[in-house]
């Protein structure tokens, strides 16, 4: 089949893309405008396949994406374009209303137009999946669990941004009958993530025996799932999952900030021993002004994805972070 793949460039995109030239048959086409965030060398490894093709172009600019659904004829999409970064969320929210909100309208329009002239078994197997984020659910306390059935209740321009895309999707598939899918994914770390998320900004601090800022007091609990896994997670829900469902995708790895911090100094400290007169990378630690709206806790059911698709996160966090320390430390040019 042919896939298109918004946002192919990004992190989680990028992932997606590298899972589906090196682990399955289907061809590829990466669309992706290339922001500050999106790296060509990501992908670098699938541009000899024959199966892979790119195409630098704007979700938001209609007319360039009806062109390439006339170019390319796809068989599904898997839509993860998006502005991401909850802190440029808060001080410059208009590209995230406009990426997030627009872009997802302008691809489900086009989506729907080349869908309603398909014919036979290609109109049969189209699929338009949604990846979005367990930040549209809000809040949680000490105890329980986000599920499909949680209420949304975004509390950043960027988890607004993405709640009113799920929104759209779902609004197309009701009142359009477009076929897709939906799956609400935690945090991810790994490879070639840039450097203005947690894990890869404490990485490459400690490489460069900078300061690493903690917001507030660093007991903010996140659920952490390594980016292959979550890639491997979006293939099963684009042919297995059922059409018109809802999938919460996690890690069950529950995780303070001041954990996560400490994994990668004792990491670090092991890996890569400082030679100056600082006994740890630990003694980089800075705790920093909390981030306006910071929610407490997100932690995600994944019972469903679990029972009903037979997929459970194959790395535990211990071997991921180590992985995701290793190639930073290796490739860390790629992104810095």
């Amino acid at each position: 089949m042919k896939i298109f793949v918004t946002g192919g460039c990004g992190f989680i995109g990028s992932a997606v893309v590298r899972y589906l030239i090196h682990k399955t048959n289907h061809e590829v086409v990466n669309i992706d405008k290339m922001t500050y965030a999106a790296s060509q060398k990501s992908v670098a490894c699938c541009e000899t396949s024959e199966r892979y093709f790119f195409e630098k172009v704007d979700i938001v600019n209609k007319k360039k994406i009806e062109g390439l659904f006339d170019q390319y004829q796809p068989d599904k999409i898997i839509h993860l374009a998006a502005e991401s970064h909850v802190d440029r969320s808060i001080d410059e929210p208009s590209d995230f209303i406009n990426t997030n909100i627009v872009g997802t309208y302008v691809l489900l329009d086009q989506a729907h137009k080349y869908y309603k002239n398909l014919l036979g078994g290609k109109k049969d197997t189209f699929r338009f999946h949604h990846v979005s984020t367990d930040e549209v659910f809000g809040d949680l306390d000490d105890t329980g669990f986000f599920d499909e059935k949680t209420s949304y209740d975004p509390s950043s321009p960027y988890s607004a941004s993405k709640a009113a895309s799920d929104h759209l999707v779902r609004a197309w598939g009701r009142t359009f009958g477009l076929p897709y899918t939906i799956s609400n994914c935690t945090n991810n770390y790994g490879p070639y993530q840039f450097p203005e998320k947690m894990i890869p900004v404490m990485i490459l601090n400690c490489l460069n025996e900078k300061s690493l800022p903690i917001y507030g007091n660093g007991l903010n609990v996140r659920d952490w799932l390594y980016v292959e896994d979550h890639a491997e997670a979006i293939y099963k829900i684009l042919f297995d999952g059922k059409n018109g469902e809802t999938y919460c995708v996690g890690g069950e790895c529950e995780k303070n900030n001041l954990d996560i911090v400490d994994s990668i100094c004792n990491l670090m400290d092991s890996l890569y021993p400082l030679t100056n007169a600082k006994d740890s990378y630990k003694e980089l630690k800075t705790f920093v002004k909390d981030r306006d709206g910071h929610d407490f806790r997100y932690a995600m059911d994944i019972k469903k994805i679990k029972s009903e698709l037979n997929w459970s996160p194959i790395h535990t966090f211990d071997e991921g972070i180590k992985k995701t320390v290793k190639w930073y430390t290796q490739h860390w040019g790629c992104v810095a």
